[in-house]
């Protein structure tokens, strides 16, 4: 029996061997994204159940019918939104994608590839320069590849609509691209008996939205670029640059140092923020801040206020708009506040354990930013926070409003 069971192991790993994704110099790269895919569209379609059918949703006819219907919602969402918001875009700027959940997953694949690039290219580079350097293996590679099937894979069932800009991408980008998942939202409409053109008009209304976000104001992206990059680069560098011990025992210091500072700061001081409204102490925050440095944890906090402002603000632009639009928008609202309170225990484990907990309890922190302040000062105090990137709220401020609030009113004085 044991040997039987080592001889299936043996097996197992020489065919992942052979199937492994290697680079020009024939090392494993750390992303199969081949094997990304595969585990993502599966479980996107329904389960990860070997000879599961596979997903086919409308013929051309019903896709040419879905895309007319969704560039209605969408041009009436872009007059909407620009007269409550006083923001204005040329017409038919973004354009309109009607998707079943695998083409979703692609077109987000190739998104999370081209955001990997960087520490896979550090990870190559290593390897050429040290000798001494650990491959991640195929079984790593698994893992890896797993990992990020399953998150992809996950988000693939409940994904409605998104508005990609192409962050990172090589070529400039100025006009977005509308993607609506059709068979996610005609699941979710039939599941609760949502009334089909009200909510799909409500749903264009939050990722059109994000085209106001950043289409009117095209420094938001080359910023959140900029972040982006820089946070990856010092990742790379912190795994792959070859410090002394290794990419663990730089994290173990890390945790180690950054857990006394958060220590001392409840005990004392409550954690100074930094000058760009970081914690220093990397107090409160989520556990990945216990391994990063200094410059990693504020990047990585002001791209958190960055999303948490672009989704609290395309929120609060659907609720305000849709409440004064749209007959059944208090079905709506109370419908998804529901299903959001009463998820299962096992997707409440797996938000836990990938993160997207912090996401969403951001999103929702961002809303909450948005409404306060246009309750207090109106939409066009808000939308200073389109002026450039030393209006956006820190953190800190997206928690307290009134502390964005008074930075604004002291530079007026």
């Amino acid at each position: 029996m044991l040997g039987a069971a080592a001889g299936a192991t043996w097996l197992a790993g020489k065919v992942l061997e052979d199937r492994v994704s290697r680079d020009a110099a024939a090392n494993p790269r750390l992303l199969n994204w081949s094997w990304a895919r595969r585990i993502a569209v599966r479980l996107a379609q329904g389960g990860l159940t070997p000879g599961a059918e596979a997903e086919t949703w409308g013929s051309a006819e019903d896709r040419a019918r879905a895309r007319d219907e969704y560039a209605g919602h969408v041009r009436r969402s872009m007059e909407l939104v620009a007269e409550y918001t006083g923001i204005d875009l040329p017409p038919e700027r973004a354009q309109v994608y009607i998707f079943d959940r695998a083409e979703w997953v692609d077109a987000n694949l190739a998104q999370f590839e081209l955001m990997f690039a960087p520490l896979d290219e550090a990870y190559a580079g290593t390897l050429a320069r040290l000798r001494s350097a650990t491959t991640v293996g195929a079984f790593g590679q698994a893992m890896l590849s797993g990992q990020m099937g399953l998150l992809l894979g996950y988000l693939g069932q409940r994904v409605l609509g998104q508005y990609d800009l192409s962050l990172l991408g090589r070529e400039p980008v100025t006009e977005g691209r509308l993607y609506f998942v059709e068979p996610n939202i005609a699941a979710l409409q039939r599941r609760f008996g949502l009334p089909a053109d009200e909510f799909r008009a409500w749903i264009a209304l939050h990722e059109v939205t994000h085209a106001f976000e950043f289409e009117g104001h095209p420094w938001v992206r080359d910023h959140m670029n900029g972040l982006l990059t820089s946070y990856l680069r010092s990742l790379s560098e912190d795994l792959f640059g070859g410090q002394p011990g290794g990419a663990l025992s730089t994290f173990a210091s890390r945790i180690k140092d950054n857990s006394r500072q958060a220590r001392s700061g409840r005990n004392g001081s409550s954690g100074s923020a930094g000058p760009d409204g970081s914690n220093g102490a990397a107090g409160g925050g989520h556990m990945l801040e216990l391994m990063m440095s200094p410059d990693q944890r504020a990047a990585f906090q002001q791209l958190q206020a960055l999303m948490a402002l672009m989704e609290g603000y395309s929120n609060h632009v659907m609720q305000r708009v849709g409440a004064a639009q749209l007959k059944d928008h208090e079905v709506l609202r109370t419908t998804f506040e529901s299903r959001a309170r009463n998820r299962s225990v096992g997707e409440r484990l797996f938000i836990r354990l990938t993160g997207l907990d912090v996401k969403l309890e951001q999103y929702a922190l961002g809303e909450r930013f948005c409404q306060q302040v246009v309750d207090a000062r109106g939409i066009d105090y808000l939308n200073r926070v389109w002026d450039g990137p030393e209006q956006l709220p820190t953190l800190e401020e997206i928690h307290e409003p009134e502390r964005w609030v008074a930075r604004q009113q002291a530079v007026l004085v």
